[in-house]
């Protein structure tokens, strides 16, 4: 992204709140010179773009100079986009846009300025971020670590999460506030403010319910007696989570498949500390300790999507799942070829306890050549001449 700006090409760089879109941008744009910054969090500004759009135009049309704007959670007046294209396209402005949101863009109907801007997508911080990574043994997902905070822990993880503000956090009690908090100005403001729905109660019903059962597939029927909804409400509940890039979807892997696959999509949280918080989990060691099993493979499939993201591969990340109960946790298809991941949460795994991976790549041999096992062990193993145990520290 710095790249993209420092040639002059506008961005757009698009995470959920509190993963340093903010920073991150004001970083990059440090000591620019003819720099306008249009934060909407800012009450009196958002009033001022939203009764007149025109203003950004003027503003920057009265520079002798191309202009520098950085427009932050911009989806809070999508009507600015408009503006922004002009302004793009008559070489006025480079632009730095950010949003937690892409649902009110979209309903609007708003330009989302395509082939103009060249879009980001941030998320918490990896494990190579955080001082974890050492050999990474799976070649096609590995990058280089850039450590930023290396005394959390993955243990911490499972309870707290990665968002930057936790993980350099030393307070138990803080991480607990910042969570709760963020629980709650979710459902105020992306929710109630932003008027997604009008029944904000059963959402937040919903939103509790939605957060225990993260991972799995969920079940629409009993989602719905239980947070008093429609099914259909339901699945617009699914889909306000996902276009406010709270939980990330995961769909099945159905390529060439010779067995009947289980269609229903999976789906998690962008964030573990925050899945907990909706979820009303206590946020302490011992959550991380009691759910180790379904809380190990919600971190590994979110570093999986993460690193994806960051490579900038347009990889599809997968699971598979027969009718008749063989499954892989995480499938990574890359078009031709696909990686298939399977995620224990135990230090010592036999080949007898991945039988679902070894099922997977007897059915699809030409796609998947090498099988992962990721857990919570200390070194590599073989399991067999196509699958390899790997700890979560060499992924």
């Amino acid at each position: 992204m710095a790249k993209s700006l420092e040639k002059g090409q506008s961005c757009f760089l698009l995470g959920p709140r509190q993963v340093g879109k903010t920073t991150l941008i004001q970083d990059l744009l440090k000591g620019r010179e003819n720099f306008l910054a249009i934060p909407l969090q800012d009450p009196g500004l958002r009033l001022a773009y939203e009764r007149d759009p025109g203003l950004l135009i003027r503003q920057v049309s009265a520079s002798k100079k191309r202009m520098t704007v950085f427009i932050d959670e911009v989806q809070k007046v999508p009507d600015l986009l408009d503006a922004a294209q002009l302004l793009i396209d008559g070489k006025k402005a480079t632009f730095a846009l950010t949003g937690s949101s892409a649902r009110k863009l979209r309903k609007s109907g708003i330009n989302l300025l395509p082939g103009r801007v060249k879009s980001f997508h941030m998320d918490p911080l990896m494990w190579g971020e955080l001082g974890w990574s050492k050999e990474q043994r799976c070649e096609e997902l590995a990058l280089t670590p850039t450590e930023t905070h290396g005394r959390y822990s993955l243990e911490e993880s499972l309870a707290f999460g990665s968002l930057p503000g936790i993980a350099t956090m030393p307070d138990a009690q803080d991480r607990r506030d910042f969570l709760q908090a963020y629980a709650n100005l979710y459902l105020e403001e992306e929710i109630r403010v932003e008027a997604l729905t009008r029944n904000v109660g059963a959402f937040s019903r919903f939103l509790e319910l939605a957060a225990q059962e993260s991972g799995g597939s969920p079940n629409l029927s009993k989602l719905s007696m239980e947070s008093g909804v429609s099914v259909p409400t339901v699945k617009e509940y699914f889909s306000i989570l996902q276009e406010t890039l709270v939980m990330e979807r995961l769909d099945p892997y159905l390529k060439n498949a010779r067995k009947r696959i289980v269609a229903t999509p999976r789906y998690y949280f962008f964030d573990m500390g925050v899945r907990n918080a909706l979820a009303r989990l206590p946020l302490d060691a011992a959550t991380a300790q009691s759910q180790k099993g379904i809380l190990f493979e919600h971190a590994v499939v979110l570093e999986i999507i993460r690193r994806v993201r960051a490579l900038r591969k347009d990889w599809r990340v997968c699971f598979w799942r027969t009718s008749g109960g063989a499954e892989v946790d995480c499938i990574v298809d890359m078009g031709e070829r696909v990686i298939p991941i399977e995620i224990k949460s135990a230090r010592k795994v036999r080949k007898a306890d991945v039988m679902g991976l070894s099922h997977f790549l007897a059915d699809y041999p030409k796609a998947a050549k090498q099988g992962y096992v990721i857990t919570m062990g200390d070194l590599p193993e073989r399991l067999a001449e196509n699958i390899v145990a790997i700890p979560w520290t060499h992924f």
